[in-house]
This record gives C-alpha cells, sequence and structure tokens, in this order.
C-alpha cells in the first residue's frame, strides 16, 4: 500500500473545495484576516525576526499568517496541489513565504538549514505512521535553543466513530487505519469521494519521541473545546469553541505542547 501517493490524491481532490469552503474563508484571509488561533499565537509570542518552519502546512493560510507577523518560514506539504495555490496566494499578498512539496520524511533531501521554531498544528501527525522520524526532523531542523509548537487534535477525540456515540477506534498506534470518505470535514457535500489512510497516536507516542530526540517539555496543556468547527453535531459555546453537543465538556478535544531543543543535542 503505498499510503503516501493515497493520501496525497485525497489531499490534490480537497483542495480546492477546501479553499472555496466556508469553514477555511479564503476571501476575507486574502484581505488580511489570519487564520491562526489564539492556541498557537499564545504559544509563539513575539515572532518578528524568526525563522519557522511549518510542517504539513495544507495550502499555506497559517504559513503565510505566520509571515504576515514579520516571521521568515517555510511551509512543507505533501499535496502538489496544495502548495502550488499556496505560492500563488503568497505571491499575491506579497508575503515571502517559502513552500516545498515533499512527503515530510523527505525533507532533507530538500532543505538544509535550521529554524528558531519549528511549528505544526490541527490534524497532522495523525497522517504520519512512524513519530520517532517525526521527532528526528524536527530534531534535526530546530536551532538549540529553538522552539517546536504542536497544536493538535486530541487522541481521545479519534477514538470515537464520526457521530461521537461510540468507540469505534484504538486510543494506541495499532496500526495503518485505511477509510473512504465522501465530501470533506470543510465541506461535507462536496461531490468527492476519496480514500484516506491515517494513524492513531497517544499521547505518550508524542511525548516520548520527542523526548528521545532531544527536546525538552516545557507545557503541555488539554483543552475541552476545538478552535475549529470541523466535526459533526458540534455547538459553539463562545465565538470560536466547539463541542460536540451530547458529550459537552467532558472530553479533551485539543493539546498544546512547546518544546525546547537541547543545546547539547
Amino acid at each position: 500500500m503505498d499510503y503516501i501517493e493515497i493520501n496525497r490524491k485525497s489531499w490534490n481532490e480537497k483542495t480546492d473545495i477546501h479553499i472555496r469552503s466556508d469553514f477555511y474563508d479564503n476571501e476575507n484571509f486574502l484581505h488580511g484576516k489570519s487564520s491562526l488561533k489564539s492556541i498557537e499565537l499564545d504559544l509563539l509570542g513575539g515572532i518578528a525576526g524568526k525563522s519557522i518552519l511549518h510542517l504539513q502546512c495544507h495550502f499555506g493560510q497559517d504559513s503565510i499568517s505566520l509571515g504576515r507577523l514579520g516571521a521568515m518560514v517555510t511551509g512543507v506539504d505533501l499535496s502538489d496541489t496544495a502548495i502550488k495555490r499556496a505560492k500563488e496566494f503568497a505571491s499575491k499578498m506579497q508575503v515571502q513565504t517559502k513552500f516545498i512539496c515533499c512527503n515530510l520524511y523527505d525533507l532533507p533531501q530538500h532543505l538544509d538549514e535550521q529554524f528558531d521554531i519549528v511549528f505544526t498544528s490541527y490534524g497532522t501527525i495523525g497522517w504520519l505512521p512512524d513519530l520517532g522520524k517525526w521527532a528526528e526532523i524536527i530534531s534535526r531542523y530546530l536551532k538549540p535553543g529553538g522552539k517546536f509548537i504542536l497544536v493538535e487534535f486530541h487522541p481521545v477525540v479519534w477514538m470515537f466513530d464520526d457521530d461521537f456515540t461510540k468507540m469505534g477506534y484504538n486510543y494506541f498506534n495499532t496500526g495503518a487505519i485505511t477509510e473512504t470518505e465522501t465530501g470533506t470535514y470543510a465541506d461535507r457535500q462536496a461531490p468527492i469521494k476519496q480514500e484516506f489512510v491515517s494513524w492513531n497516536h497517544s499521547l505518550g507516542e508524542v511525548i516520548n519521541n520527542l523526548i528521545k530526540n532531544g527536546l525538552e517539555i516545557n507545557s503541555f496543556t488539554e483543552f475541552n473545546y476545538s478552535p475549529y468547527n470541523c466535526f459533526k453535531h458540534t455547538t459553539e459555546l463562545e465565538p470560536g469553541k466547539f463541542r460536540i453537543v451530547h458529550l459537552d465538556d467532558k472530553i479533551p478535544m485539543i493539546y498544546s505542547i512547546l518544546a525546547t531543543k537541547k543545546n547539547k543535542w
């Protein structure tokens, strides 16, 4: 099974639908609205003049938003359609953001520098089978003393079926999960049907692989809401904070990690 090509095809098919969707609000983004959420902004702090490597950047909204804040950003994504659109948007908006199209694990074949910050967020690590290799990439591209920032959907969320009525998946990584989806999280009525391959990753798997690759965990926080309305049966408890109606505040939906690369690693 060539999961890379399966997922590349899936994201290529979804990209232009996402750009047109209300979910991504791309028209307002092009007119200056930031796509970044308060969770990651609080962790990033002042980034003017900082170099940032943004892993799995989709069609570049967050990368460009980081660039607007004065950072020197390089975005990476598997989808050639997404990277093409990201380059178009950056050029149109005159933001000096670089973009690379490649499988994340192949990044050393395309990029040879280190960064002040490595950043990745919201629905990224589930597309990767091996978090050991992922953490190696993060460590390789961080300067000594550099920061890694991850904001991700909580693994408890991925244990449920789509309706959040029963446990449908294992909390731990027990191998590839191959599924077929009609529509997308950004537009459930979109006339597409695609196969994709994903993996569930426990918190222990995430944290221990970072530690093994020379990163010191500075903070770990869990949130009982999602800043994205990307699941079924949600309610907006306040602007930009969504929960599953019948689960209320009973489950964690997001977590964040701030880590620092050790100077002697």
